[in-house]
């Protein structure tokens, strides 16, 4: 057997936590009123809530923010981004955001800006995207296989669209209520269940018989990518950047936290295909984010 090889980074930092007693950590636990958001993160020894912007990053990512070109506009940042975009997703469009819940606000503001009846269908809305969808007015839909309600369940994709749940409430729902289908990868608040290449596939080709565009809530894009590779047939041999650009080629746009796969402290995307789309968001985003190459954009 194969012994597995040790990470090829070296850790160049570190941060001291402390363990507080039992007795401490039940004093904060009170005084927080048992909400795990209202605990003090010195408090903190392990964390389980959130894996948001707790990567290490490189040392040429830091080197990078020294290098930073603040400029007011047309900051050179912007373009290498924009490379990076294409180069990873193969999209001609991209819009930068401080965070994913700003490009879903972003996205969904313009998507409802006439909300009435207006029902967007997932596998599992993510809760900033939840959020977002509800508070302009819209309905959300959770789609997904029945096996992720079930521990016992061995389904190597239990976050998969359930493909027939979502022909029948194509067939059920008048389509010009629909403005969009997405798709939770990996599926978080389902357990962070993945997603197959398969059901990417297979849901992108339904929505197109419906007319309807499908978008990916990308946040975790690495890791369903690397679900892939270990667990699906005949994708084994495939590097994760050759199945992220796959899976991505069935998708008309995402949005993305990238503190998350990104690896980055801060920092959120918006990427679509539709030329027109980004016109109308590139207006919007200056009331909230800032022009899109504008330095003060993560």
């Amino acid at each position: 057997m194969r012994r597995p090889l040790p990470e090829p980074w070296r850790i160049k930092v570190v941060e001291k936590v402390e363990l507080l007693s039992r007795e401490e950590r039940e004093r904060v636990l009170v005084e927080a009123g048992y909400s795990l958001f209202a605990v003090p993160s010195e408090a903190i020894y392990i964390d389980l809530l959130t894996d948001s912007g707790t990567s290490a990053m490189s040392d040429w990512q830091w080197a990078g923010m020294m290098q930073g070109d603040e400029a007011y506009a047309g900051a050179r940042n912007y373009f290498h981004l924009k490379e990076a975009v294409e180069e990873v997703f193969g999209f001609p469009y991209f819009l930068p955001a401080h965070q994913g819940r700003a490009a879903e606000s972003l996205f969904f503001s313009w998507l409802l800006r006439d909300p009435k009846d207006k029902i967007i269908p997932s596998n599992t809305h993510f809760d900033t995207a939840r959020g977002n969808i509800e508070f302009h007015g819209g309905k959300c839909v959770d789609l997904v296989v029945d096996d992720i309600r079930d521990p016992s369940s061995t389904l190597p994709f239990k976050g998969n669209m359930d493909l027939a749940k979502l022909r029948r409430f194509f067939e059920t729902t008048p389509l010009e209520n629909v403005p969009v289908c997405m798709l939770t990868m990996t599926n978080n608040a389902g357990g962070g269940q993945p997603v197959s290449l398969a059901n990417v596939k297979a849901t992108s080709e339904l929505c197109r018989e419906f007319g309807i565009p499908l978008y990916i809530d990308a946040c975790r894009f690495s890791e369903n990518a690397w679900f892939i590779k270990q667990r699906e047939e005949g994708q084994g041999h495939r590097s994760v950047a050759e199945i992220v650009r796959d899976v991505f080629s069935h998708a008309e746009g995402f949005t993305m936290s990238a503190k998350k796969d990104g690896l980055v402290n801060i920092g959120g995307l918006f990427c679509t295909r539709d030329g027109e789309l980004i016109e109308h968001l590139k207006q919007r985003i200056l009331l909230a984010e800032g022009s899109p190459t504008y330095s003060g954009l993560a």
